[in-house]
């Protein structure tokens, strides 16, 4: 089976959150299974021209301008999955993947037309064709579109939704930046509310639709959830479906992780408080392996449910808690964890940015991690969390939902808690689910039991490769009978 991965981003070429985790583990998991896979995404100005090669160049179409694209050849720097790159500098040679200072670039319409166009016209060209070209999010939603629309090309596509609230909103007078007929666009296509909507062409377009955990799947096509779109989700009901991501357990695993102090095993969980001693040393904390210390890794946006963590944060310190938080975002959330840390030295440390490193050492070093998002289509900290014995709490929402089981008596007497959740979306309900799990980090036995629990789940990509290739199956069966009825 010959898959096209189109993407904006992957890891470890480029990153602003978990579609790059995406990006650069299921391809990967994808060839383990014999799939033959390539991606392809823009060059960044971040990304290093090393054992990459020039093969050739094409002009693109975008309204009244034509850019010239250049196409790098070489491989993904982890896994070897082959990959290309679209390289047009002025689109993309930038500081930034979609912005920068907390604004979008205004021409990101342009800028990923070009992606998706430059893509398929070098397709045009080459021997190797996508049976599937799977698609992720707005930035590559266009290339069901295009394809929809019989502008170019038969192959088979599968858009996956990985956050529904960002949906590559522009203004009408941008359409024919496009290259679309008019006829898309209308309320059927990709017209919303008087604005181009890519991912509403994508929803319209694809021949199936996924998302990243079966409970968002669900969610998305409520009013609640669905930012707008949760009619055309409806009406498409019978072709999304819901994967949960994975780990890429080669790189997130406190066995052999080459960036935490020390190693451990879920038989031998020393190395765990030493981890634990050095990010208590690192940020200034009060260094007591009888503290209860919580960790966060986050975007530090409303989505976060970073209001309910603000309500309550003077309660945990009182109840003897320490707080670490990694994140970056909105600036509100920057001043609030900043001020914190600044009112209580010895309880609470901030780290404002992105830092991979520091991001492992959190999950190794906490007893306890806080996700109590607003919406969370799958998480991957939580999951992380599990693997390195640092307990969830985390609210009943999307991919959290899926893979985090409550402490309650009955589930602990079953061997399958493996965090703390709550479902109210209140301060008062995260509160109760933090200090259960207070409670239980004061137990030994059962404090071991949940690490235990979640350090020996299995949470990998290769089972959720396996469910992408069933869809890929389906999607292909898809696109022949439209071909065939058309």
């Amino acid at each position: 089976m010959r898959v096209l991965f189109c993407v904006s981003e992957a890891v470890p070429l480029a990153k602003t959150g978990g579609l790059a985790d995406v990006g650069g583990a299921l391809p990967a998991a994808l060839t383990a299974l014999g799939t033959d896979v390539r991606v392809v995404l823009p060059r960044y100005r971040g990304i290093d021209s090393t054992g990459w090669r020039e093969v050739g160049a094409v002009d693109v179409s975008l309204g009244a301008k034509r850019l010239p694209v250049t196409v790098l050849d070489g491989q993904m720097p982890e896994s070897g999955v082959p990959a290309w790159l679209i390289d047009q500098p002025q689109l993309f040679d930038r500081a930034g993947l979609y912005g920068e200072g907390g604004q979008d670039y205004p021409d990101n319409l342009l800028r990923f037309t070009c992606l998706c166009r430059g893509m398929l016209a070098w397709l045009e060209r080459q021997p190797w064709q996508p049976e599937i070209i799977h698609c992720h999010d707005w930035q590559t939603a266009l290339v069901p579109a295009i394809i929809g629309a019989g502008q170019v090309g038969r192959a088979a596509t599968l858009l996956t939704i990985h956050n529904l609230a960002y949906q590559g909103l522009f203004s009408a007078e941008q359409f024919e930046v496009t290259g679309l007929p008019p006829s898309v666009y209308t309320m059927a296509g990709l017209e919303f509310w008087g604005q181009v909507n890519l991912l509403k062409g994508g929803l319209v377009f694809a021949d199936l639709l996924n998302t990243v955990s079966e409970t968002y799947a669900q969610e998305i096509q409520t009013a609640e959830f669905g930012a707008g779109l949760d009619g055309v989700l409806r009406d498409r009901s019978r072709d999304l479906f819901g994967i949960l991501n994975g780990v890429d357990y080669g790189v997130w695993d406190p066995a052999h992780d080459p960036l935490i102090p020390a190693r451990y095993t879920p038989d031998d969980l020393s190395g765990k408080r030493a981890c634990k001693d050095r990010l208590q040393d690192e940020f200034g904390l009060a260094a007591d392996p009888d503290i209860p210390l919580i960790g966060m890794v986050t975007r530090l946006a409303d989505q976060k449910g970073l209001d309910l963590v603000a309500a309550i944060l003077e309660t945990l310190f009182a109840a003897g808690a320490q707080l670490i938080v990694l994140g970056t975002g909105d600036p509100r959330y920057e001043r609030m964890f900043s001020e914190t840390a600044r009112r209580h030295p010895r309880k609470s440390g901030v780290r404002i940015g992105f830092d991979n490193a520091l991001a492992h050492r959190i999950e190794a070093g906490a007893d306890l991690f806080l996700m109590p998002s607003r919406y969370e289509p799958s998480g991957l900290n939580q999951l992380y969390s599990l693997r390195y014995g640092t307990v969830p709490i985390v609210r009943r929402t999307g991919g959290l939902a899926d893979s985090i089981r409550d402490a309650t008596p009955q589930a602990l007497r079953a061997g399958t808690a493996n965090g703390f959740v709550f479902a109210d979306y209140t301060p008062q309900a995260l509160l109760r689910a933090a200090q259960r799990a207070l409670a239980a980090f004061r137990d030994a036995a059962t404090w071991r039991t949940l690490q235990r629990t979640g350090m020996t789940a299995d949470f990998s990509w290769a089972a959720a490769a396996r469910k992408y290739v069933g869809l890929y199956e389906r999607a292909m069966a898809r696109s022949h009978d439209r071909a065939r009825a058309g």
